[in-house]
Formats: C-alpha cells, sequence, structure tokens
C-alpha cells in the first residue's frame, strides 16, 4: 500500500477539498451508514481520509475511531475534528482485539486493493469484529473485477454480487445493497455499498 500512501499524500489538499465535508456525501450514504453503524461501542472508520464520516458516526452516538494509512489524512482529520480520535494504521493490520469491535465503516477504502488482497484485508476486518457487529463497505460498480485509472492510483470495479459473495465467505452475512450511477472525478461510476453483520 506504499503507493497509496504516497499517492493521496502528494494530493491530500486538493482531495480534502473536494471530498473532505460531510456535505459532499450522498444523503442516501449518510442514511445507510446511520442504519447500520448508529449503535453502541467500538466502530472503526477504516480508510477515514479527511475524518468527515467517523464525525459523523461520532454524532451518532458510536464510539468511532478514524483509521488511515496516509499521515497528512490524519493530520487533517485531528485537527478539523479534534473531539475525536484517528491513528495511522493499515485495514490489513487492524490495532484492535479479536472481536472487540461493533462495526466497521470502510467506505471506499477497498478500492485500491489487488483483488487477490481483498479476502485476506476482509479475514482482517472479520477477525476484528464482535458476533452481530456490522460492516459497511461502498465501491465502485462494475461489470467485472476490473483495474481502472482512478485520478489518484489505480483502482477496481467490483460487481456487487462479487464483493457480496466475498463478504460471506469471510463470515458475513449481507443484509442491504446500495446502488446507483454518480458521477466520479473521471466521469460517470456506478456507485455500489453494501452492509453485511458478522456470523
Amino acid at each position: 500500500m506504499e503507493e497509496v500512501r504516497r499517492a493521496y499524500g502528494a494530493i491530500a489538499a486538493q482531495y480534502i477539498e473536494l471530498f473532505g465535508n460531510r456535505a459532499q456525501v450522498d444523503a442516501d450514504d449518510l442514511a445507510l451508514i446511520a442504519r447500520h453503524l448508529a449503535k453502541p461501542g467500538a466502530v472503526l472508520d477504516v480508510g477515514c481520509g479527511p475524518g468527515h464520516l467517523t464525525a459523523y458516526l461520532q454524532s451518532l452516538g458510536a464510539d468511532a475511531v478514524g483509521l488511515d494509512l496516509v499521515p497528512e489524512l490524519v493530520d487533517h482529520a485531528r485537527i478539523a475534528h479534534p473531539e475525536g480520535r484517528y491513528e495511522l494504521a493499515s485495514m490489513d493490520r487492524l490495532p484492535v482485539r479479536d472481536g472487540s469491535l461493533a462495526g466497521i465503516l470502510a467506505w471506499y477504502s477497498l478500492i485500491h486493493l489487488p483483488p487477490d488482497r481483498v479476502d485476506a484485508v476482509l479475514d482482517e476486518l472479520r477477525r476484528a469484529m464482535a458476533p452481530d457487529g456490522a460492516l459497511v463497505a461502498g465501491f465502485f460498480d462494475g461489470a467485472a473485477v476490473e483495474a481502472f485509472a482512478h485520478k489518484v492510483v489505480t483502482a477496481h470495479f467490483w460487481p456487487i454480487d462479487e464483493m457480496a459473495a466475498r463478504l460471506e465467505r469471510a463470515g458475513f452475512t449481507v443484509v442491504e445493497r446500495q446502488q446507483r450511477a454518480s458521477a466520479g472525478e473521471a466521469g460517470p461510476r456506478a456507485h455500489a455499498a453494501l452492509a453485511a453483520i458478522a456470523h
């Protein structure tokens, strides 16, 4: 993930301006996150970026902590949301005990993983999750698992059925799906999100 860290660090200020405010998040996405992650207990926002969704989770009453591997984004989150907790960490080695989390938000943080690493990361998310904990993941929907030239660094499309199957194999039960067309930084993209419960 070193390439991802460098790429986002280099454009951190622009990224924060474009995507670092809750007002820039679709209302349907905020509602999906609230339905599944507004709960007591520890919630991680993995790949929290500027920290705005971590702060949103905190506003809903969750004991939310933001994790990101980009120092520039974590520094911004700590300044912009001083009431919150933000840490440098990678989603493939979460700094939490087994079964300790009530929820995880992975909002567009899986998209830069090589497809052959996704299962291991989903297993790590499940390791950290308490039974009946909730995971909400957002990603780019597509007809096939394939790379595309994201403006920051290579990302991947994931068919929603394929991502759902990966979650099921990792020990989650998918309970809600969301899909829509959306305008992305490189033109129209299809948005998808899944909510799943650990079993």
